[in-house]
């Protein structure tokens, strides 16, 4: 058995993701601070990586891209932020799955942007998924506070769509170079931000949250999208569409019995119509 197989890469890499939160929530900065450290961590080592292989940025078509690269990028550290909220204010099950409503978010605004119709499974897939979102969300029976957490959830899942709906305009730049660029537009728009809302605590940083960040930032995000963008050049996407779905789990799996979180039987249905039917939805589009 290959380790370096794309398969096992890409098992490995979305396990990884699915453990991030356990991080997130031993560094005490804000948010914002958290997703800018992130990004330039993980920027410096893709950069340092593609510089060691001494890999070229190619542009093909040309400032066009800049601007989509730029605008995917502030999405993504928006989408980042409202994520790291999302685990201040609801268990780590609940942020994951309301996160991961993305996809039918996509599905529902694909028909806008590229005049796609919608089939009966895409339609079913995204009332289904929808219902899943509502009975995670407790229909009323929730804490004010899990409600807020989910809400942030939902509005990461926003910022995530928008990333891949930008990324489909984007053709000249391959994956990993496209990350790299995109890290750096979320820095340029994130250090602003930082300096002029919060400031910088980094310095008030313990062990513990030095250790965490940097594991944020160098492996869940830099390490890991290099293992993830390697997987999916040599994966069929109804593959890679299958195993995205391991990180979910994992972040279920590592909020009930690593935290100790509670999930609820709704919750857990939620989740089941969630992920089961965004899956559909991709496998049926992968098949089409």
């Amino acid at each position: 058995m290959k380790l370096n197989h794309p398969r096992y890469l890409l098992i490995a890499s979305m396990m990884i993701f699915g453990t991030i939160a356990l991080f997130v929530r031993n560094i005490p900065l804000p948010s914002d601070e958290i997703a800018l450290y992130r990004a330039v961590l993980a920027a410096l080592l893709i950069g340092a990586y593609l510089l060691l292989t001494r890999q070229k940025i190619t542009f093909g078509h040309g400032k066009h891209e800049l601007v989509l690269l730029l605008l995917s990028g502030i999405a993504m550290g928006i989408n980042w932020i409202l994520l790291f909220e999302a685990y201040k204010y609801t268990t780590v099950s609940a942020a994951t799955l309301s996160y991961y409503f993305a996809p039918v978010i996509v599905t529902a605004v694909c028909p806008i942007l590229f005049r796609e119709r919608l089939n009966r499974i895409q339609v079913l897939c995204f009332v289904m998924s929808t219902a899943g979102l509502v009975l995670i969300t407790g229909i009323g029976r929730i804490a004010p506070s899990d409600l807020r957490g989910i809400a942030f959830g939902c509005a990461a899942a926003v910022f995530y769509a928008a990333v891949i709906l930008l990324n489909k305009f984007i053709r000249g730049v391959g994956g990993i170079h496209r990350t790299f660029l995109q890290f750096l537009a979320a820095i340029v728009t994130l250090l602003p931000y930082v300096a002029v809302t919060g400031g910088f605590h980094i310095g008030t940083l313990d062990s513990i949250g030095w250790v965490s960040l940097l594991t944020v930032g160098l492996f869940h995000t830099g390490i890991t999208y290099c293992m993830y963008f390697t997987a999916l050049r040599d994966l069929p996407g109804q593959k890679s569409a299958i195993l995205s779905y391991i990180d979910p789990l994992t972040a279920v799996l590592v909020s009930v019995f690593v935290l100790g979180e509670a999930i609820t039987f709704p919750q857990i249905l939620g989740g089941i119509l969630i992920l089961g039917f965004s899956l559909w939805n991709e496998l049926a589009s992968a098949k089409e």
